[in-house]
């Protein structure tokens, strides 16, 4: 490999380590804000531990599109699920801001991971969809595992990302055990 392209890739991850201070809504248990990295490494650990129930999907694809899926919020940050009917463009301003991120890339690498970027997006696919129910997932147990504002919204988690976990036995599973513990953590809150 030549000089230029490991000096793109190294700028590419110099850029990308700012997802380590994109911060989300979500809170640890320690209840400190969570940040988009954290969420993202958590992310392609929930997949690789049930990876043995995924064996029908790609799964080198299901880790890569885990690892670029909120690539586009490096630049402008993270929009809260609960926020996103009042950012129509949000979608937009990602993908304009991907490729920002990735220009310093080979164009090979560089396509490689906007095209796991849109078919994340598409969820056309049983990788993507597969990807966009953990993704889901992990932001349930984020917020029922983290120490959260008093006026923090667990009704939310009750319907959140249904279109996705309800296509797959696994999905369905793991949904409903985390209901129950939204279910808990709102009667607590009462």
């Amino acid at each position: 490999m030549n000089t230029d392209i490991i000096k793109g890739r190294l700028l590419f991850l110099k850029e990308a380590e700012n997802l380590k201070n994109i911060m989300r809504s979500s809170h640890t248990s320690k209840g400190r804000v969570e940040s988009t990295a954290e969420h993202t490494w958590r992310l392609a650990l929930l997949a690789l531990v049930f990876e043995d129930e995924l064996k029908y999907l790609d799964f080198s694809k299901v880790l890569k599109m885990c690892l670029v899926h909120d690539l586009g919020e490096t630049i402008n940050g993270d929009v809260p699920a609960t926020e996103k009917k009042n950012h129509p463009d949000k979608d937009v301003q990602e993908r304009n801001d991907l490729l920002l991120l990735t220009q310093s890339l080979d164009v090979p690498l560089r396509n490689a991971i906007l095209e796991l970027w849109e078919e994340y997006e598409a969820g056309q696919t049983q990788e993507a969809v597969a990807v966009k129910a953990l993704d889901k997932l992990e932001t349930i147990l984020q917020h029922n595992q983290g120490i959260n504002p008093d006026d923090f919204d667990y009704e939310f988690n009750l319907s959140y990302g249904e279109k996705y976990t309800d296509k797959h036995p696994l999905f369905k599973s793991i949904r409903a055990l985390m209901d129950t513990e939204t279910m808990q953590k709102i009667n607590n809150s009462k």
